[in-house]
């Protein structure tokens, strides 16, 4: 005899619509009864003096997984009512589900009548407990649960059932969902098969691959995967692969792990008695040795051929005693910036530390010689007064005589340098301008955009230089000079994709690698095996997935897909390319993303979006501006991609400079309305934009400059240019970039002109301006000075600051409701549901 048959009043429901009728929840998946024992007593009764009833069972744990129950989907007869199998003399938990969605903000009341016990569990969160067991259905009292649901977000509500031996009634539910007074236009759909939206927590809590490393044989992978479940629920979990056949040879090894550069062994250190042990692991074998005791430094990195340590030593700055400080330098405001960083030498046979730099600038390491004799070191000058604000020296120093020579000496716009596999060129990066702009190709600009990084090859013998990058559109940076097949690999911003590139010195060429992802995060090529290679990568529904690469092959294979179930669980919005031709002939790209339940019939309203500083916006699902985010609300959304942005090119990139937005707008704008026009299913009269630090910029300037957008969001945005290149950490400096050679007594206009400050009454778009009280980047300032202005002015406007955040809100917590704050104001201006945010920010008046 089967007892875990269940007893159901109807068929079960072919179809798997989301709807239903009059409120009623008539669709539920219903776990296999999982029998539940009264305990052995050895007494009757506990320490305090209370005895062990039937309700007291409905307190074991069952899991809420309904799948891995063998639950199964049953249907409630026509009042509404499911029925379950008594099984005599048996005490019984049933796990019985749904889940609820609104497509707006919405409170609800769920209601409950059974005559059995139960719990009821939403969103994992325990709500109501009946301990009581009645004689009928009939008899059974009306329980509620009050539901306060955010938009597009699944709410999974489990029924925990007692069906206990000595209960007189069947086991029977009925459950109604209710909507609150005031909340008609809310669309609420309950289904037990529901697929989820992407939301915030899906950019942060989900489990990925982080970083992936290659034995320099290629022989072997080291895998490190992050779980993370909530905020103070993560783990890491490093696993050892054999490449040849993806075998698993090792679980559970050190999340620090890493390879040595020569020996294909793993190392990594643990707490010594006078500094730090290094202990080694042999893949082929798993032995473990420690190999090095009591070494003065925790992190450092391997000489080419492991016969020394290289580490940092840090010299505090001396700071005056007081309450008073001489401020210095402009920089000189910022936490640590007059401490400075050396280099220092362990030699692994004598045990000796050797300080290798001293002085009053910082030295870092950017190379060391192939064969470990020599390092290239770079520090940087200040140049103040001058363009731009720092000037690089480095040097090549042998690590056994200290004898120096230097390279480049107070060299404006170059960044670092990396040496040939043979040693006798280098690798060198830097700004468009770099070398006396031998590499500028920016038309008919002045001043190239700095921050669009190229690269040079400096031939050691006479010092010649050669842009290798002049005609090649992506912005650069270095991952590694092969010394096997000679050729140099770097990471790019190329347009809105990250995509590896080779480059031959010999062929002078570029060659893209044909990888899986549009967005790879990580790219590890083996040292001495160049045919394989390992990386991680995203793309507009996916991320944190690791692969090999076969290079000769050019052919990939997935490795590792942690995130894999939760993509499953998702309904994702189409994304596709959408560029327009601007009205001066440029090409600017762009991408569309749509709500995932997309009808072209309907009318949505449009969110647009662009970039920060100067870095075009990627594709992917981990930052909280994704596309998917604001398309799993109902909201068509528009990423442009306008001048100024680095990765297409120095031309492009260089209309950032001395421009301050103006030509940004003019493509936003026309983008804008070119996407409406060819697109029907937009509301033309519900347009939204946002954008954050420069784009916080953009988006208030863009409020002076148009009227096309029903509603704006600024984060971290700056007002005012002047008082920004004055306030902010950085500001002076992203300026000397931005606002190359201008300055606000010499081109006032620009400080002020094209800023939404000395243009707030212009302004007429409601505005919510959002700020950290921390922000050192942008000071929060920048966000007070409009608000007054528009305040002022009597123009809708909202000022919401972030308690203790900075540039970037890191709490999670705060960021939920950072970004709830933001839907909260679209869904306001934008949809006609003011409810959420009038429950965020009720009415005050003071």
């Amino acid at each position: 005899m089967n007892k875990t048959k269940l007893l159901i009043a109807s068929a079960l429901l072919a179809s798997t619509t989301c709807g239903f009728a009059q409120n009623r929840i008539d669709r539920m998946t219903v776990s296999q009864p999982v029998r539940i024992y009264m305990p052995v007593m050895n007494d009757s009764i506990n320490t305090a003096g209370e005895k062990y009833t039937a309700k007291d069972l409905l307190g074991n744990y069952v899991t809420t997984d309904l799948e891995k129950l063998n639950g199964s989907e049953v249907k409630a007869d026509t009042a509404g009512v499911i029925s379950l199998t008594r099984i005599s003399g048996e005490n019984n938990i049933y796990m019985l589900g749904t889940t609820a969605r609104s497509d707006r903000f919405l409170k609800a009341t769920l209601n409950i009548t059974s005559p059995a016990r139960y719990e009821i569990i939403v969103n994992g969160q325990s709500k109501l407990t009946k301990d009581t067991a009645e004689d009928s259905l009939q008899c059974a009292p009306l329980k509620t649960v009050a539901l306060r649901m955010e938009p597009e977000t699944n709410y999974d509500i489990r029924i925990k059932l007692l069906s206990a031996s000595d209960d007189k009634a069947e086991p029977q539910i009925k459950c109604e969902l209710k909507k609150d007074e005031g909340f008609d236009n809310a669309s609420l759909v309950t289904a037990p098969d529901m697929k989820k939206r992407f939301l915030l927590e899906n950019t942060t809590y989900t489990n990925k691959v982080i970083r992936v490393s290659l034995s320099p044989d290629g022989k072997y992978l080291v895998t490190l995967i992050q779980n993370n479940y909530s905020k103070d629920n993560s783990n890491l979990q490093s696993k050892l692969t054999e490449t040849a056949t993806g075998k698993v040879i090792a679980e559970g090894l050190n999340t620090k792990a890493a390879w040595m550069p020569k020996s294909n062994k793993l190392y990594y250190t643990v707490k010594g008695e006078n500094g730090f042990d290094v202990r080694t692991i042999d893949p082929k074998t798993l032995k473990e040795e420690t190999i090095l005791t009591n070494v003065p430094e925790e992190n450092f990195g391997w000489s080419p051929n492991e016969d020394y340590l290289m580490f940092y030593l840090t010299d505090n700055g001396v700071n005056e005693a007081g309450p008073l400080k001489r401020i210095l330098t402009p920089d000189d405001r910022i936490p640590g910036d007059r401490n400075r960083t050396f280099l220092a030498k362990y030699d692994i046979k004598t045990g000796v530390t050797q300080r290798l730099t001293y002085g009053n600038r910082s030295t870092y390491i950017n190379s060391i010689s192939p064969d470990g004799s020599k390092i290239l070191y770079s520090t940087s000058t200040p140049n103040t007064t001058g363009r731009p604000l720092t000037l690089t020296s480095i040097y090549e120093v042998d690590v056994n005589t200290l004898a120096v020579d230097t390279i480049l000496y107070n060299e404006p716009f170059v960044n670092d340098a990396n040496y040939s596999p043979d040693g006798t060129q280098l690798l060198l990066t830097g700004s468009p301008s770099a070398f006396n702009g031998i590499g500028l190709n920016c038309g008919d600009h002045k001043i190239a955009n700095d921050f669009d990084t190229q690269a040079f090859i400096m031939n050691r013998a006479d010092k010649s230089i050669t842009p290798i990058t002049k005609d090649f559109n992506p912005t650069v940076y270095f991952l590694q000079w092969n010394k096997k097949d000679g050729c140099i690999y770097f990471n790019t911003d190329d347009e809105n994709c990250k995509h590896i590139y080779k480059y031959d010195p010999k062929k002078k060429q570029f060659e893209m690698l044909p990888l899986e992802k549009d967005v790879i995060q990580m790219f590890d090529i083996a040292e001495n095996n160049p045919s394989i290679a390992a990386y991680t990568g995203m793309d507009d529904s996916s991320a944190g997935a690791a692969y090999l690469f076969d290079m000769k092959k050019k052919k990939s294979v997935m490795t590792d897909n942690p995130m894999q179930e939760t993509i499953e669980d998702i309904e994702w919005g189409e994304t596709r390319e959408w560029n327009f031709t601007a009205s001066d002939g440029t090409t600017i790209k762009g991408q569309i993303c749509l709500p995932p339940s997309f009808d072209a019939n309907k009318k949505y309203p449009l969110i647009v979006y662009y970039y920060g500083g100067t870095t075009p916006t990627p594709k992917g699902i981990t930052s909280p501006y994704c596309a998917q985010i604001f398309a799993s609300r109902d909201y068509v959304v528009y990423i442009v991609q306008p001048s100024g942005a680095t990765g297409f090119g120095q031309e492009f990139s260089a209309r950032h400079v001395n421009a301050w937005g103006k030509r940004t707008a003019d493509d936003i704008i026309e983008g804008t309305k070119q996407f409406c026009k060819e697109h029907p299913f937009v509301d033309a009269s519900k347009i939204g934009c946002i954008g954050a630090s420069y784009g916080g910029f953009m988006t208030q300037y863009l409020q002076t400059r148009t009227d096309i957008f029903a509603a704006a969001v600024s984060h971290a945005g700056i007002s005012n240019v002047t008082s920004y290149w004055g306030e902010g950490y950085w500001g002076y400096s992203y300026n000397s970039i931005a606002a190359a050679d201008s300055f606000p007594w010499s081109d006032p206009e620009l400080f002020t002109k094209q800023g939404s400050l000395f243009n707030a009454d212009k302004i007429n778009t409601p505005l919510l301006l959002l700020h950290g009280t921390a922000d050192t980047n942008v000071p929060i300032g920048e966000s007070i000075q409009l608000f007054n202005a528009l305040k002022i002015l009597g123009k809708p406007v909202e000022l919401i600051t972030v308690e203790g955040e900075d540039h970037f809100v890191m709490d999670f917590d705060k960021r939920q409701l950072w970004q709830n704050t933001i839907m909260a104001w679209f869904a306001k201006w934008l949809q006609d549901s003011p409810q959420w945010w009038d429950n965020l920010y009720p009415e005050k008046h003071y």
